[in-house]
């Protein structure tokens, strides 16, 4: 895993160092689209590129942001405007399938966002199966789209920033890069179900 995990990392650096912010930018917004794409494989070797004096990490990080959100509107319009059948009959495509995703996935993201209302897609940036898709129960429900750009900017903000300060600092460790990301996620996935907590106690005393 840690081989396969540091080929991927040397084909990103290579890619980033060619065609520069807008090629993080591109990527970022294929990882918060509907294809499967880690943004720790993207953010981190930027970030480290930018150590070595080649990139601005500043504008390692604004990439960074847009192409999350840019991936992140993708998806909410194509909800928006085609509606939620037409989504949940797309999902079960094979072609939709090979890209891991799923009407149950769809189905869990739309009870989320159902849940926890439009504070959700700022939860959900952080946690793994559910930071993709959140953008699509969104778009069902027509969540204002001032709000979904807030939201979906401040939680890819604060992730992408985590990624490119891990990037900074352990970039050329790849071994330890992996093991901090674990981490990393876990504590965001902690955060935000102390958050979720937060938010259904002070709903009941509402």
């Amino acid at each position: 895993m840690g081989i396969i995990f540091g080929t991927i990392i040397n084909w990103i650096l290579n890619a980033i160092s060619e065609i520069g912010y807008l090629g993080i930018t591109l990527l970022m917004t294929i990882e918060s689209s509907f294809i499967p794409l880690p943004s720790e494989i993207v953010i981190p070797p930027a970030a480290y590129l930018a150590q070595q004096g080649q990139m601005n990490i500043f504008l390692v990080i604004l990439a960074g942001i847009l192409g999350s959100l840019l991936g992140a509107l993708i998806n909410y319009f194509l909800a928006y405007t085609l509606g939620r059948k037409v989504i949940y009959s797309l999902a079960d495509l094979k072609i939709f399938k090979l890209l891991l995703i799923s009407k149950e996935k769809i189905v869990k993201s739309e009870k989320y966002f159902l849940k926890y209302g439009n504070t959700s897609t700022f939860i959900g940036r952080f946690i793994p199966a559910v930071r993709q898709l959140i953008s699509i129960p969104a778009g069902f429900s027509k969540m204002s789209l001032k709000n979904f750009i807030f939201y979906t900017s401040l939680g890819s903000g604060i992730w992408v920033i985590v990624l490119a300060v891990l990037g900074y600092m352990l970039g050329s460790n790849k071994e330890l890069l992996a093991e901090y990301y674990k981490y990393i996620s876990m504590s965001f996935i902690i955060l935000s179900v102390v958050i979720i907590i937060g938010i259904i106690l002070k709903k009941r005393k509402k």
